[in-house]
């Protein structure tokens, strides 16, 4: 809830009931006046790179920032999805010659979390057929129950990290046949052998090789972190032969925000609510994330509410 303006702002006023997307820049920067605002050197995100207080009963934000709260929403599932779901819409539909279209195949790494579940809902909103990975059944069966055409479990494939050196023939051959067994379980979900036009990543180190092999021709691989370390190793071959993409993505600029916050106004896309921690746990929740101990969707702190379901009528 807005409780003070700065001299200035004129779209937003004391009172009004918002959300805040995570991109942050200097509006004088020469490269947001004239493109992209991610793209400039004082791109970063809100409450993570700035100090501003995310995680404060108040905060400050830049006007830009500020989208009407979904009415239909409890303050909790209103905060539950902003940061992964405009994150993931600038994955999906901010890299023009690949963004998704009526029934393009979207593999998404991680499908019952809080990126992969924003994914597998936009991908679907989209006309496109998502295909989640996933680490066991429960997980999998979450993520169809979000809108994907099924899931691979990945627990059952042993071929990740960096594959062997170019020259070890055997290496080649034994990683190669586990990365196919991996694709050919895309093939089974469709009825039909298709490859990925685009490869939903933020695992990074493990997965790189595998989706890059898997990529259609053509197609791309988008990433926006690396969550089992950041040293990829990308096969050339299968990179510059099949003419595949490898895109970064990094947050959200207004547009892309605004756009997903209007799938969440017009009921469109399900903030996939996982744990909620009262305000007194913030600490647990950020400690529960460092050791591991995954949920489905997202983790919110209670900011304001007294208890869950408050903000909605």
């Amino acid at each position: 809830m807005v409780y003070a303006i700065g001299t200035g702002v004129a779209n937003v006023s004391v009172g009004d009931e918002v959300v805040i997307h995570p991109g942050h820049w200097d509006p004088e920067d020469p490269t947001t006046k004239s493109g992209d605002p991610m793209f400039s050197n004082s791109a970063a995100i809100w409450g993570y790179n700035t100090n501003f207080g995310s995680f404060g009963q108040f905060c400050v934000a830049q006007e830009h920032q500020i989208l009407p709260k979904p009415p239909d929403l409890t303050w909790e599932e209103a905060a539950a999805s902003t940061l992964v779901g405009t994150t993931a819409y600038r994955m999906l539909f901010g890299w023009e010659g690949n963004t998704v279209r009526k029934d393009d195949v979207v593999l998404v790494w991680g499908g019952s979390g809080g990126l992969g579940t924003q994914a597998i809902q936009l991908t679907r909103s989209f006309g496109g057929i998502p295909i989640a990975v996933v680490s066991d059944t429960e997980r999998g069966e979450y993520s169809v129950k979000k809108g994907a055409e099924g899931y691979i479990d990945r627990s059952r494939f042993d071929h990740w990290g960096e594959p062997p050196a170019f020259d070890d023939a055997g290496g080649q051959k034994a990683w190669t046949a586990g990365a196919r067994s991996f694709g050919k379980e895309i093939w089974t979900i469709l009825g039909t052998r298709r490859n990925p036009n685009i490869v939903f990543e933020h695992p990074g180190e493990a997965t790189i090789p595998t989706s890059i092999f898997l990529c259609e021709a053509g197609g791309m691989v988008v990433i926006c972190a690396g969550t089992t370390g950041y040293s990829a190793v990308v096969d050339l071959r299968y990179h510059w032969v099949r003419q595949k993409r490898l895109q970064g993505s990094h947050g959200t600029n207004d547009e892309q925000a605004i756009a997903y916050n209007r799938l969440l106004h017009e009921g469109k896309i399900d903030p996939c609510l996982g744990k909620i921690y009262a305000f007194e746990d913030i600490g647990r929740a950020h400690a529960d994330m460092e050791k591991g101990l995954e949920v489905f969707g997202n983790r919110v702190a209670l900011v304001g509410a007294a208890e869950p379901g408050e903000g909605a009528p």
